[in-house]
């Protein structure tokens, strides 16, 4: 089979046209490493070009007994991606999975932080530590400015236009947009800046990034969520959170506050208002006072 000769091309259309991070291209192509493990186990030999839509319901009939109804749809969603580029490039005439019905999932709301919470978490950072000075400042931008863990490990210190009250951020499929940063952010990103970042030994391609570990480096996705855990950890926090815990909360309570959904829309970098809307979840008191407010006929 010739599988991964067509893996490599996907892989690098994801990346060059249509500008997806590294980690989403694995995602996809772990689906897609997937069926190829299923057609292995059942000595089944077929290249992507002449798999049959049979052959791939089986191979999802299969995953629907492993895996909930969000990973099952996860997959689907990703072989048909996979299957519309071998169309798109005249491999194949048809997609085998035009016809399979991605199930149900519902809408996941996850959890998100009442401003006292995400205040408890700030509060329980050890400043006499360096890292604690970094931490402070990660919390209130995370919280500050809404970004996603990804675009706060590649902020840069050229991104930073305080005087405006602006940061520059690239998001996904590389596209940028401007980010109002509000005072508490600006402030610790400053202090550390000014009196942490200074004395690390910067190693070279990272001296324009703002967030550095000790040793000059710059900081992965999985630190800034151990260092959230560790927090919570230490608040003894109920609640399951990561750092987009705190992006969703940034929403939701500007949403509370009166803001418009466009605004927290661009603020987001969501394409879709649709894709907003699913992080905003509104309870029904805020709603009522909502309608009271502004109804004309209240």
């Amino acid at each position: 089979m010739k599988w991964n000769n067509y893996i490599k091309d996907y892989q690098s259309y994801l990346r060059i046209e249509r500008g997806l991070s590294k980690n989403t291209i694995e995602n996809y192509s772990f689906d897609i490493e997937r069926l190829c493990l299923f057609l292995e186990n059942n000595q089944i030999d077929v290249s992507p070009v002449k798999i049959k839509d049979e052959t791939v319901q089986q191979f999802i009939y299969s995953v629907s007994k492993e895996v909930n109804a969000r990973s099952q749809a996860r997959i689907i969603s990703g072989l048909k991606s996979f299957f519309n580029y071998l169309v798109f490039e005249d491999y194949r005439n048809d997609n085998p999975l035009e016809l399979i019905e991605t199930p149900k999932t519902g809408r996941k709301l996850p959890d998100t932080l009442s401003v006292e919470e995400i205040d408890a978490l700030i509060a329980a950072i050890d400043l006499s530590s360096n890292e604690g000075e970094r931490n402070r400042a990660i919390i209130e931008t995370l919280y500050g400015c809404g970004l996603r863990v990804s675009e706060l490990v590649a902020l840069r210190i050229s991104d930073l236009f305080f005087e405006e009250g602006f940061v520059k951020i690239t998001g996904k499929g590389n596209k940028e947009r401007f980010v109002p940063v509000g005072k508490f952010a600006q402030r610790y990103i400053e202090i550390y800046q000014t009196e942490i970042r200074t004395k690390l030994n910067i190693k070279k391609g990272c001296e324009d990034t703002v967030f550095l570990n000790r040793r000059g480096g710059q900081l992965t996705r999985a630190m800034i969520f151990t260092i959230i855990k560790d927090l919570a950890v230490k608040i003894e926090l109920k609640k399951k959170i990561s750092p987009h815990t705190l992006r969703h909360s940034f929403a939701t309570h500007l949403l509370e506050n009166g803001a418009d959904l466009r605004s927290i829309q661009l603020m987001l970098g969501h394409e879709s208002i649709t894709t907003t809307e699913i992080y905003v979840h509104l309870d029904r008191s805020f709603l009522k006072e909502v309608m009271h407010s502004y109804h004309p006929r209240k």
